[in-house]
């Protein structure tokens, strides 16, 4: 009969899109399983299993690398090695004879396995002993908040820079799922021991900041002359707020910039609109739970010349050339299908070669190791050529990481919410928060790979129950801080047990906790590996899955007063974990719910 855990976890997994097989496989099999102690017990097997080997390889042959791994069932042991298989045609003989050979030959005494038993073909398993299991959960409760934190990174220099909307108007939904997505990604790669620095490019010049002004300027001559009159750009923005900010413009200075030059009128609007523009981004993202450390202006590059010395960097490598006026990159340089402009005719560079002046910066200027930049989909065809620019200034293309996020459906009431950021209808960030909770939303908005398509269900989200995967993984939390609090042990009593006390926690929905609580370090380090902070909040799930399980299956207070005391331990090994990751997603953390 199915679990209660499990009916809530296929209800979400229906609701989120996610395929049921994917995350099945990932609670099934558990092979991600790492912690100082799992590592070290790892290490001396791979030593034992090769001295094994030494006592039959008289001739010393050389033998094939084998691994040691978690195996998709652990009825029979919880670590399994092909090392037998892979030996075989090295010694001429049958893998059920080698193996048998190691088995016969192998030492445990002093490790953290209990014994070993062939499987199959020739895979030898094996079964940790008790202190293994009680040696993990100390090593949670004693490491408590930085529990999961490694040096994987080496402290290396890390920029993430992403939402970088263009400040010409509200944020929208792709802003708001990059937003969620860098924000969470730039907390994985600290936990995992990067040295991460976020920044916001403002695009503040360029063609853009034209349409803008032009924009703008149209709305403002509206106000006195008449729609009929003056006429709005084409491709102008007809958002709504283009008409409210040129309002505001001229109640404040009239008819003063009715009749002077285009220029001045277009530049005193910016001016003027601009840093409010700005403001209200940083406010809204604020709301958002998102800061950065830096707001990078585009304008900051052409006052400190460096776009000219980019455009003489990239000549000095050749990758440039000019023809009838207009400087030109080279195809071959920069990974581009054909030449590409970077000064026109005008003497104006084009967006291209700012960003790569801002690219040199980042890496030139400012010294970062690794760069990862937050993209919208639109900008997929934008990749080759940046990676090309710097190659073509003597950058490695590969310390440059681009992650593209995909679009976004907001669905409410069955139904697709259209947005037009043309027709003005554009459904922003502060609308969605609004509409739902900010957990809700950073926790959606990171649930898939970004290179999936999501359908953003605001029904869904408001849902106070087991059946919106946040407050499926609250409730786990809040659950445990209740038996906590309805305990007659007191936590700092439960974090005095030693290996040995935990020893009784042996069913098999103990186990299977245990183990996933130890491969949390293992899963922000493959996180940043794959820059996928989605396969995180996965594992929360994962988590929370498992303990409502154990919950269900396992009498936690009982008359057993020493397995009481583990259990309880085991909760609070939990709770911890969770914590950790909600922390580090800037997500509520409820005690009571």
């Amino acid at each position: 009969m199915q679990s209660k855990a499990q009916f809530f976890l296929n209800k979400i997994l229906k609701f989120i899109k996610i395929i049921p097989i994917d995350l099945y496989l990932v609670l099934k099999e558990g092979r991600k399983i790492m912690s100082k102690i799992f590592l070290e017990a790892k290490k001396l097997l791979r030593e034992r299993i090769k001295k094994a080997l030494d006592c039959i390889n008289k001739e010393r042959l050389n033998c094939p690398d084998f691994f040691i791994e978690v195996p998709v069932n652990r009825e029979h042991g919880e670590l399994s090695t092909n090392v037998a298989l892979v030996c075989a045609r090295t010694f001429k003989t049958s893998p059920l004879d080698i193996a048998k050979k190691i088995v016969k030959n192998i030492s445990l005494g002093g490790s953290d396995f209990d014994f070993c038993e062939i499987a199959g073909p020739g895979f030898i398993n094996f079964k940790f002993n008790a202190n293994f299991w009680g040696n993990i959960l100390q090593d949670i409760v004693k490491n408590d908040a930085y529990y999961g934190r490694s040096d994987f990174g080496k402290n290396k220099k890390v920029m993430v820079e992403f939402v970088s909307a263009n400040p010409t108007g509200p944020m929208h939904l792709g802003n708001a799922r990059g937003g969620s997505f860098g924000d969470c990604l730039a907390s994985v790669l600290d936990i995992a021991g990067y040295n991460v620095y976020k920044e916001f490019y403002v695009n503040d010049a360029g063609n853009q900041i034209e349409k803008f002004s032009q924009s703008l300027e149209a709305r403002y001559l509206q106000n006195f002359l008449g729609e009929e009159s003056v006429l709005f750009p084409e491709d102008g923005y007809k958002g709504k707020d283009i008409t409210v900010l040129a309002k505001k413009f001229a109640d404040i200075f009239g008819e003063k910039y009715v009749n002077v030059e285009s220029s001045i009128r277009k530049k005193a609007l910016i001016d003027f609109v601009l840093p409010q523009n700005i403001k209200k981004m940083k406010e809204d993202l604020k709301k958002y739970r998102i800061e950065f450390d830096n707001w990078f202006y585009e304008s900051e590059l052409y006052k400190n010349s460096e776009i000219e010395q980019t455009i003489k960097d990239l000549k000095a490598q050749k990758a440039t050339y000019e023809k009838d006026g207009v400087l030109w990159a080279k195809a071959s340089s920069f990974n581009c299908e054909k030449d590409k402009v970077l000064i026109r005719e005008n003497g104006i560079p084009t967006y291209f070669t700012a960003d790569i002046a801002y690219h040199r910066n980042k890496f030139l200027k400012r010294n970062f190791d690794i760069c990862v930049n937050i993209w919208g989909a639109d900008h997929h065809g934008h990749i080759a050529r940046m990676k090309g620019a710097m190659d073509a200034l003597g950058i490695s293309s590969s310390k440059l990481e681009i992650v593209v996020v995909q679009i976004v459906k907001l669905v409410k009431n069955g139904k697709t919410v259209r947005m037009s950021k043309r027709t003005g209808e554009t459904i922003g960030l502060i609308d969605l928060l609004e509409e739902v909770n900010v957990n809700e939303a950073r926790f959606f908005f990171n649930i898939l790979k970004a290179n999936s398509q999501l359908d953003f269900d605001l029904d869904l989200a408001k849902k106070r129950a087991s059946i919106n995967p946040v407050y499926y993984v609250q409730y786990a939390h809040a659950r445990i801080c209740s038996v906590l609090r309805k305990s007659y042990f007191k936590i700092e009593d439960l974090k005095k047990l030693e290996a040995k006390d935990l020893k009784n926690l042996c069913s098999r929905s103990e186990k299977e906790l245990i183990f996933c609580l130890a491969s949390y370090t293992q899963e922000i380090i493959d996180a940043s590996k794959n820059f996928d902070p989605s396969s995180v909040t996965k594992y929360v799930i994962k988590v929370a899955t498992l303990f409502h399980k154990f919950y269900t299956t396992c009498r936690i207070e009982n008359e057993d007063k020493s397995l009481a005391k583990a259990r309880l331990h085991l909760c609070l090994s939990t709770k911890i974990v969770i914590k950790n990751i909600l922390n580090m997603f800037k997500i509520d953390v409820p005690e009571s719910m």
